[in-house]
């Protein structure tokens, strides 16, 4: 036998759950229609910022030959668009600019910036890398090799590890160079810096 064996019985039990439950479950209905909404236009705007970004990336990196623009023009997209590979990326723009102009302390500054950021491993690594010559360059070898330490994504092994061969040979550390340089060449170096191997060879001959 049926719970409500009869049409008004079922009526009667339709109208006190909606009695019961019916304000709790327009209000769901509500909310959750009222979210997708607001999801929908999150994602909508999320879009358009990030095209908005895109343009204007495009435009700054079209005029990256006028050191000066780009450097300015870095501080105003930061301000405008919350786009962290962009960013990154118009950072470095701005720390090359900044090497060419000789302001190391500016370069060092960016390439900072970027690597506290955290854009992602490969962006990351990047600076970092580039953040030790910088240092190299202002004659903080210690420095230079403790932030070459940092860098641990395999894609930027080799190239790590040859860079700190060659801080080691500024430094005098002729073994620990030729060290580097090896781990450099066994982790494939050789392969994107043919000058690899006859620095190797160069130290294996002293």
């Amino acid at each position: 036998m049926d719970i409500y064996s009869t049409e008004e019985q079922q009526v009667d039990a339709i109208k006190q759950f909606w009695k019961d439950y019916g304000s709790s479950i327009i209000v769901g209905a509500v909310v959750g229609l009222g979210g997708l909404y607001g999801w929908n236009y999150y994602s909508d705007v999320k879009i358009e910022n990030a095209e908005a970004a895109s343009e204007a990336f495009q435009s700054i990196a079209a005029n990256s030959a006028d050191s000066a623009a780009v450097m300015a023009a870095v501080s105003d997209f930061g301000q405008q668009h919350d786009q962290k590979g962009y960013q990154a990326l118009l950072e470095l723009m701005s720390a090359k600019a900044a090497v060419e102009a000789g302001d190391l302390d500016k370069a060092e500054a960016a390439f900072t910036k970027i690597i506290a950021a955290n854009p992602g491993a490969s962006l990351t690594s990047l600076a970092t890398i580039r953040l030790s010559r910088v240092q190299a360059e202002q004659g903080n070898l210690g420095t230079a090799l403790a932030t070459l330490d940092q860098v641990s994504d395999e894609a930027f092994t080799a190239q790590r590890d040859e860079l700190k061969g060659d801080f080691l040979v500024r430094q005098g550390d002729m073994d620990k160079a030729r060290a580097a340089y090896q781990a450099a060449v066994d982790n494939g170096g050789s392969l994107s810096s043919p000058a690899l191997q006859m620095k190797l060879d160069n130290l294996n001959k002293a």
